[in-house]
């Protein structure tokens, strides 16, 4: 079976950037698995896939508006210093996380200024190329089961925010 809409997929991946580190890569013996056409990866890299049968293999790069989008400099915010509980050990880059009503939110620090942080909220691989070697390791028609949309009945609680409430 080839790789089509509505089709089980699991690909064994490793990420790169453009500099050849390894920025993410699935478990061994684990490959990420998702339904295709259904925007569950990068758009870039499921377009890349389409077509593709089992154990074939890709190395695909995928610019930045087909992956995390290009960055936005709406998405840099300045946050007073008496937000963080400390200080004086902040660098800028260093990566944090914040609980907020829609779920986890991670952002970088950009530029400590005296009275406040900057801060970017983009993805930290927005505006990057993304550099994959793939390797499909399944592909079947999807069962009812995964082909249902997804029940979330922690929906409200605050508690994952996986569902965009």
């Amino acid at each position: 079976m080839k790789i089509q809409s509505e089709a089980f997929v699991a690909i064994d991946y490793t990420l790169k950037d453009d500099q050849g580190n390894v920025v993410d890569k699935s478990e061994e013996n684990s490959p990420l698995g998702f339904i295709f056409g259904r925007g569950q990866i990068i758009p870039g890299l499921e377009k890349a896939l389409e077509g593709m049968s089992k154990d074939e293999t890709a190395q695909v790069v995928v610019a930045p508006e087909d992956g995390y989008g290009p960055v936005n400099e709406e998405l840099f915010q300045e946050i007073p210093k008496a937000n963080f509980p400390n200080t004086e050990n902040l660098e800028p880059g260093q990566q944090f996380q914040a609980n907020t009503p829609h779920g986890p939110m991670r952002f970088v620090v950009h530029e400590i200024k005296e009275e406040d942080i900057v801060v970017n909220l983009n993805h930290p691989l927005a505006g990057q190329s993304l550099h994959f070697d793939v390797k499909v390791a399944e592909v079947r028609e999807a069962t009812e089961e995964e082909l249902a949309p997804p029940v979330h009945s922690h929906c409200g609680d605050g508690s994952h925010g996986c569902c965009g409430c």
